[in-house]
Formats: structure tokens, sequence, C-alpha cells
């Protein structure tokens, strides 16, 4: 199973997710704010954490930068308005793994999921067995 958080304005936002989680084994949880994700990422463990451009106490970037210093290791994905290279020059450094648009498409989901995948993929195979 694919545990994603999503923070974010509302998720009428963005269907393509709605509709992936019937094609996939995905839970997602929703969040409103910014602080309410860093308190979730802190006791819960998640796979993906999607960050809307906005939020209402913090930018989907400076979410990603307080969650990277709880959990470096957990893969984000923002939704920006930004042109790539605009995006690639804010988020430098954040290890963001995808730049979505503001309503990604089923295509950019897609994409997102098999990034996913294969990340999980490469860290279950290098893990010896009977280890978590």
């Amino acid at each position: 199973m694919i545990r994603i958080l999503f923070a974010g304005r509302e998720m009428t936002s963005i269907p393509a997710f709605t509709s992936a989680l019937d094609q996939n084994d995905i839970q997602l949880t929703y969040i409103d704010s910014g602080q309410k994700a860093l308190e979730a990422v802190a006791s819960q463990r998640f796979d993906l954490l999607i960050a809307d451009e906005k939020l209402g106490d913090m930018t989907g970037l400076e979410l990603i930068e307080g969650v990277i210093t709880q959990n470096p290791m957990l893969n984000c994905a923002a939704l920006s308005s930004l042109a790539p290279d605009e995006f690639h020059e804010a988020s430098e450094g954040l290890g963001v793994l995808m730049r979505l648009s503001i309503e990604p498409d089923q295509n950019e989901v897609d994409q997102l999921l098999a990034h996913l995948k294969k990340i999980q993929s490469f860290t279950q195979s290098s893990r010896p067995k009977g280890s978590c």
C-alpha cells in the first residue's frame, strides 16, 4: 500500500488523484494546513507528501523544507504554477521528486506513481531479508 499525505486547500482540486485511488493500492490522507502536515509526518509513516502551492499558514515549498528536516527520506511532490525552470530554481536543494501542475491530470498522476513505485522497488530490494 502507498501512503500519501496531501496538504492543500481542498481535495476537489485534484480529481485525478481520487480516480487513481480506485486503480492503485493507495491510502490518501488529506490535511488542510502546513502545521498539521508537519505534525502528521512526525507521528505517522507516509511514502509521499504532496504539498499544494499555497497553504493557509505557509507555502508548499516551506512545508517541504520543514518536512525534510524531520524526515529527509520522505518523498515529496509539489503543486506549482511556476514554470519548470522557475520551480527548479525555487526548490533547488529540497529533493522534490516531481513538480505537478495546480490541477494535475491523469498523466501526471500516473508518472508520479510510477516514480514512487520505482523508488519503493529499489528500497525494498536493497533491504536484508527479515528487515522492516
